[in-house]
């Protein structure tokens, strides 16, 4: 059995669950009611209002998306979910909400852009998962796939950066059968998705002291130093192999390996960058799994350094198979960054480069499922976290 510090530790560390297979709109959705059960004072919730309930959620994170693309996002009319009306709409209290986190994104445009990041074009799909309904409350579970695509600044960008998140939305029914979106959350990890906006979750741990757990340094984030570049292939280790293992798994989980994501499984980021780095040539050092100073990883038995965060920290180090890098943007193909976001002395999340242009390493990354997320996107969200750069 996994400890409980494990647990906490992956859940802060690692990365969001690949999606639940979506159902279309009012087929197959396991509502916990039947059409005998409803009576005249409680609203039916049929195939045409769940279509509804879909409609108005891709539109709230449409909305969302639009606020980072670099033009003119509604022409000076309503926000698309502010259009609704009707039998399902915002709430006045979610409507407020929205439009704060659509100016707090607005914002980190603005952040971006200050630092040579443009996204031409936004693309935002969201299906629904599941229904559940009670009465006068209806639980929505749906995930969203996101798509940017990233301006020509430099003319070295990659073409687009994606990610797949999970989301609950409550509605409430009125006296008059309005349903109304009365609270939105994200699900799992959802925190690092690139048009997100709450804060990852602040339990507070104890830092590490203990001297046979090596600490190590802390990269600085200011902007483009020279940097080393790597040989990518023909060596000990092959980068682009690695790099070729995590776009082609980012949303696709590899089966030959367990999926931490999920409720008290602690999360997927650490287990996803092993399993890259297992593909570019690191190997098994075996032993016992509570061992950080071995490194092991297949679909019936894992170590905690392959898949915790402060563990994988411990073994790179100790193993001599890293170096710390003193900035992030150093970073090249098959490097790995962590974030310890509340800078608490315990580490919370693990990402591993797979494209570098133009000085800007790109990270690619489990929960939340993202490809191709620029470091400096990263920094945007998260200027005030500590940041851990490792050469491989």
């Amino acid at each position: 059995m996994k400890s409980r510090k494990l647990k906490h530790t992956r859940r802060r560390a690692t990365i969001l669950t690949a999606a639940a297979t979506s159902a279309v709109a009012g087929v197959a959705l396991l509502p916990n009611w039947n059409a005998g059960a409803s009576t005249a004072a409680e609203p039916q919730v049929d195939a045409k209002t769940k279509a509804a309930f879909q409609s108005l959620a891709d539109a709230v994170f449409t909305d969302r998306t639009n606020a980072l693309v670099d033009q003119p996002r509604h022409g000076g009319k309503k926000a698309l979910a502010g259009r609704f009306s009707g039998k399902v709409e915002l709430s006045s209290g979610i409507g407020r909400t929205e439009d704060a986190a659509r100016k707090q994104l607005d914002d980190r445009r603005n952040r971006l852009a200050s630092n040579g990041e443009k996204y031409s074009a936004g693309s935002t799909k969201v299906t629904l998962d599941r229904t559940q309904v009670k009465g006068r409350t209806a639980v929505v579970v749906v995930t969203e796939n996101t798509t940017l695509t990233y301006a020509k600044v430099t003319g070295g960008e990659p073409g687009t950066t994606g990610f797949q998140a999970h989301h609950e939305l409550t509605f409430k029914a009125d006296k008059q059968g309005t349903w109304k979106v009365t609270k939105i959350r994200e699900t799992g990890d959802g925190y690092l998705a690139v048009n997100q906006l709450a804060q990852p979750k602040t339990t507070t741990v104890a830092a590490k002291t203990t001297t046979t757990t090596p600490a190590a340094p802390r990269a600085a984030i200011t902007k483009r130093p020279t940097a080393v570049p790597k040989k990518l292939t023909g060596g000990e280790y092959d980068y682009q192999a690695m790099a070729a293992y995590a776009e082609k798994h980012w949303t696709n989980y590899n089966p030959a390996y367990p999926n931490f994501n999920g409720a008290g499984a602690g999360g997927d980021c650490t287990n996803f960058v092993s399993q890259a780095l297992k593909a570019g040539g690191w190997k098994h050092v075996p032993g016992y799994v509570y061992d950080y100073t071995r490194w092991f990883g297949t679909a019936d038995i894992q170590s905690h350094s392959f898949v915790g965060v402060n563990e994988w920290s411990w073994f790179a180090q100790n193993s001599k198979r890293t170096t710390s890098l003193a900035n992030v943007y150093q970073m090249d193909v098959g490097d790995v960054l962590q974030v310890d976001f509340n800078k608490d002395g315990s580490k919370d999340h693990t990402m591993i480069v797979t494209s570098r242009r133009n000085g800007v390493p790109y990270l690619t990354y489990h929960s939340t499922n993202t490809l191709r997320r620029s470091v400096t996107s990263i920094i945007s969200s998260y200027p005030n976290a500590a940041y851990y750069a490792y050469r491989t």
